[in-house]
């Protein structure tokens, strides 16, 4: 299969050229002759398919749900559903983000997961709690909340499948418990936290490599006490997610934040709950009430409970915002790839890797959405 257009690369823009895939992975990528010019779209005449843009398949790491559905019910049928919601908007990887709750409920999503993560259609879980700050909780159930427990998690992570754990670092045994995740292979974020910007430092040290949704859930900065978002956006080592919708960052933040850190450590998230892509409305959240009014979600007591944001309203939120579509490119697919350590797979557009691809006309609108060389029915 071939799939022409301009080809969105690490480095940056082929603006005529052609993705070559042989067996659901990019084989080669050339740049067409100029004189051949670019095919309507539809038009198979030296393509299979053509677009406007060809970008990398999104990677999305923190995603509650979608289309209705929610990773949070630990319904292995509705977690389907939200992932084929998702990646008809693009995201073809993705972890399963559940949020605090009894151990026996995260147990039992675990499990009820893992055929999903067998087969390829989820990398993964995130676990988005329950070793998170009660000061800044968010939309977190305050009565599933508590500190750390190394026998609890340990417990967690033997059923298989856990690939990111978001904790406070200023929690007692925190810092423990980001040890353990390091020495199972599991990516330790901080969020939800009020932790200073010592506490924070001393969570990165312990090997947190990942800030959840930065500044959201957070210590404010303040010049005297620069907290988590300073310490998170300074760190080498961090990979700071970013939820870039207009409302958990104004834009000024989301270009700040992504100079400051630059796009390699960035990665764009949605946060999506069940309501992305449904009408306003009264949802549900981790077993507390949400009401969605004018696309944004909140709890009965005001707070953000996640976004109705797919990733391709992400990125071109993003680009719109005046980030580069290259460096956008970079935040929404390679370095979430980087994150779940599938860079050599996912991720980009090179030789070699997975052909995950998006196809998007030239207001950034998505036309086309292949994983693995084959083409996904869309209905966007």
């Amino acid at each position: 299969m071939r799939v022409r257009g301009s080809v969105v690369t690490p480095t940056g823009i082929i603006s005529d050229g052609t993705v070559e895939i042989v067996d659901g992975h990019i084989a080669d990528i050339v740049e067409n002759d100029p004189a051949g010019g670019l095919p309507e779209p539809g038009d198979t005449e030296g393509a299979d398919l053509s677009a406007a843009w060809v970008l990398p398949g999104f990677v999305d790491i923190h995603v509650h749900g979608g289309g209705g559905a929610s990773f949070t019910s630990g319904d292995a049928d509705e977690a389907s559903r939200a992932v084929a919601f998702h990646l008809a908007h693009g995201t073809t990887t993705m972890l399963a983000s559940l949020v605090t709750a009894p151990t026996h409920a995260l147990r039992d999503a675990t499990v009820a997961f893992a055929p999903l993560v067998a087969s390829g259609a989820l990398a993964g879980i995130h676990y988005e709690g329950p070793y998170l700050s009660a000061a800044r909780c968010g939309a977190q159930n305050p009565a599933h909340l508590r500190d750390p427990d190394l026998d609890e998690l340990t417990a967690l992570l033997d059923l298989g499948g856990v690939r990111m754990v978001t904790i406070a670092p200023e929690l007692p045994r925190a810092l423990d418990a980001i040890r353990l995740l390091v020495e199972r292979g599991v990516v330790a974020a901080v969020g939800h936290t009020d932790a200073t910007y010592e506490q924070t430092l001393a969570a990165v040290g312990a090997g947190a490599s990942v800030g959840t949704h930065v500044c959201n859930g957070m210590r404010p900065i303040h010049h005297r006490e620069p907290g988590p978002i300073v310490a998170l956006l300074r760190a080498a080592g961090v990979v700071c997610e970013l939820v870039p919708d207009g409302v958990h960052l104004h834009d000024g933040m989301l270009g700040f934040a992504a100079q400051m850190a630059g796009a390699a450590r960035v990665a764009l998230i949605t946060d999506a709950m069940a309501a992305a892509g449904m009408p306003d409305g009264p949802y549900e959240l981790g077993g507390l009430a949400v009401d969605v009014s004018g696309g944004v979600a909140r709890t009965q007591g005001g707070a953000i409970a996640g976004s109705t944001l797919t990733m391709d309203a992400a990125f071109r939120h993003a680009v719109h915002s005046g980030v580069s579509i290259v460096d956008a490119a970079v935040m929404a697919a390679t370095t979430p790839a980087f994150v779940l350590g599938l860079t050599e797979q996912i991720g980009a557009i090179t030789a070699g890797r997975r052909a995950d691809l998006v196809l998007m006309d030239e207001e950034l609108q998505v036309t086309g959405v292949l994983r693995a060389g084959s083409p996904v029915l869309s209905g966007v």
